[in-house]
């Protein structure tokens, strides 16, 4: 069941601004959302995030570097990542997206 990635602009800027080793893991690891995006299985590195208000969202670590926020829409078969950043500047926005 493969799914079409969108990329929110912010995220994007994010993305070209890392350097090239760490930008090409980073992109790897988001192209692999098309293929299987749910938390759960052999992989702890995707979970569901429960935020009051908000709709569902979910976060992918990449190594122990970054963090990709992104929303699943299943009737679509889109994955749509809204946001990219560091693993430490994500756990303050935890409580603003």
């Amino acid at each position: 069941m493969t799914y079409q990635l969108l990329i929110e602009e912010k995220a994007l800027e994010f993305l070209r601004s890392l350097p090239e080793k760490s930008r090409r893991l980073v992109a790897d690891r988001c192209l692999a959302l098309s293929d299987d995006p749910f938390p759960g299985g052999e992989r702890g590195d995707r979970k569901a995030l429960h935020l009051a208000g908000h709709k569902k969202l979910y976060r992918l670590h990449v190594g122990r570097s970054y963090t990709v926020f992104y929303r699943i829409y299943e009737d679509e078969k889109v994955v749509s990542i809204l946001a990219i950043t560091t693993i430490e500047k994500a756990h303050k926005m935890y409580g603003r997206l």
